[in-house]
């Protein structure tokens, strides 16, 4: 057993070989070939054997013509099933990294969708099964065999999505706060979006309003009741901005006959964001049980 752990917070820069070096830059920009963000890294201390460090790789997955990044970090400990990371709708890898570094030395790969963060941006393809092509993609090139998949917000319909045609690749579901469907979003909905949300919080380098017109222009809706022959942990808020009803609580557990839910008291819909402790924890267990 390890003794006691510290964490250090260090900018990186992305080196030609695609893993992240330290860097002198200020955390959370990635304009050009840069990449400096605030990856936690957790240094064991001597009292660890061989005094392994968690090491996070940078990767692009390839798919007609679509170029999905994707963060790797790799895993100290190849007996623990690993898990992928489906991000919310304008989230991507880097803002995961902290989650990664809690989660070491369990192996954690995480993408950034179509159209955000460091992916390419196609003029169409933003319906359902291209996001499932995406996460397709990803567990192709890190080499995924059978994992753990947790999503958020939108991204849980790309992983459900995901899990209807690849069963035999998923070790258990994690689900927060997004109902068991792929929303059609309202006309409108993309100009509110950018306007009243990425334009004045400064995010849209997270996504690009291409990516979020082609959503609304392309999306189906579609109910994503489907049965789940693993263990399913759906994380919900409890308060006003949750998205996740006491109707799709039923539905969930009607999808796997190892269904747990956890609610989380002082929360709306961004959960990391007012219970990042409580949740990081939680997911932590329900991966070690």
């Amino acid at each position: 057993m390890c003794g006691a752990s510290k964490w250090k917070c260090r900018s990186f820069r992305r080196s030609n070989s695609g893993s992240f070096e330290s860097g002198k830059r200020d955390c959370c920009s990635t304009r050009g070939r840069t990449v400096a963000c605030c990856l936690f890294i957790l240094t064991k201390t001597k009292s660890c054997q061989g005094g392994s460090r968690m090491s996070v790789e940078s990767h692009f997955a390839h798919h007609h013509g679509v170029r999905i990044h994707y963060l790797d970090s790799r895993s100290g400990d190849s007996s623990l099933t690993p898990m992928l990371i489906c991000p919310g709708l304008s989230e991507t890898a880097e803002e995961y990294a902290e989650l990664l570094a809690y989660l070491w030395p369990r192996r954690c790969v995480v993408l950034s969708f179509r159209g955000r963060g460091q992916s390419s941006t196609p003029s169409t393809g933003y319906d359902l099964q291209d996001h499932v092509m995406d996460i397709e993609s990803v567990v192709e090139s890190a080499r995924l065999d059978r994992f753990h998949l947790f999503s958020y917000s939108r991204g849980v319909s790309y992983a459900l999505g995901y899990a209807s045609v690849h069963a035999d690749r998923i070790a258990s579901v994690l689900v927060q706060d997004y109902p068991a469907q792929h929303k059609q979003m309202p006309h409108g909905w993309a100009d509110e979006y950018i306007n009243d949300y990425l334009i004045p919080f400064g995010r849209t380098g997270n996504i690009r309003p291409e990516a979020v017109r082609g959503i609304q222009r392309e999306s189906r809706q579609m109910d994503l009741q489907t049965p789940l022959h693993v263990r399913l942990l759906v994380l919900m808020g409890l308060l006003e901005g949750s998205l996740v009803t006491n109707e799709d609580v039923e539905i969930y557990k009607t999808m796997s006959p190892a269904t747990q839910i956890r609610g989380f008291q002082f929360s709306g819909h961004d959960i990391r964001g007012a219970e990042k402790p409580l949740l990081f924890e939680t997911i932590k267990s329900f991966l070690q049980e």
